[in-house]
């Protein structure tokens, strides 16, 4: 018998490169999910062909077109409300959410960050990495909460820092990392082996420390 598939809706402001993972997985059947709608908040960017080419529903939403902040995060929560995805991934949603928008999809949210948070929030995360001296940098799925990159771990991939990397080089192999984490976080909470119990982290009924469930240079 096979497993139901998770309705999902993901939100995209590029290149959709997390998004394509995701589509890979599932089309290959290996992620239990049905992409229900990509949304971006920025018209004809790459992401959305990918999204067609695999016969996905497409949404633009211009953040530009907005007054404010509050006005565009009410009609994404309007459209995502219409879709009624149990699960919205934002892979590469390069917008700050409001907290009356992150409260009302608490806990069925996911993000993916660049960096080991909780260090290095916000942008240029391999550069601050390399400019720190730091021997490990990496990558973390988190639940979205109203903080930015703030949110309670789900897994985490360490990547060490060679001697001879640049933010360049460094970005490319943490991204590898990306393609293989995300999937494996939403195939866990489509499997409802993860979730976030107020502030916590739980797999299998069980709490993650505050780095989330921590695995090394998975091989791509």
């Amino acid at each position: 018998m096979s497993m139901a598939k998770t309705p999902v809706a993901v939100l995209i402001s590029g290149s959709g490169s997390n998004l394509q993972a995701l589509i890979d997985g599932q089309q290959s059947g290996q992620l239990p999910i049905d992409i229900v709608c990509v949304i971006s908040n920025r018209p004809g960017v790459f992401g959305l062909v990918r999204a067609r080419e695999a016969g996905i529903k497409v949404l633009t939403l211009d953040h530009q077109e907005y007054d404010s902040r509050e006005a565009f995060d009410q009609a994404l929560a309007e459209q995502l409300d219409a879709l009624e995805p149990q699960l919205i991934v934002l892979a590469g949603f390069m917008r700050i959410l409001t907290p009356a928008f992150t409260n009302r999809f608490a806990g069925r949210m996911l993000n993916i960050h660049p960096s080991l948070l909780p260090k290095y929030q916000g942008l240029n995360t391999h550069q601050r990495a390399l400019d720190a001296g730091d021997s490990e940098h990496g990558v973390t799925v988190h639940f979205v909460t109203a903080e930015l990159d703030g949110g309670p771990a789900a897994i985490q991939a360490v990547v060490p820092i060679l001697t001879n990397d640049d933010a360049t080089s460094l970005a490319a192999r943490v991204q590898q990392q990306e393609h293989i984490i995300y999937p494996m976080a939403v195939r866990w909470f489509c499997e409802g082996r993860l979730a976030m119990s107020e502030s916590q982290v739980l797999l299998d009924g069980e709490p993650l420390p505050p780095s989330g469930y921590q695995v090394r240079n998975l091989p791509s």
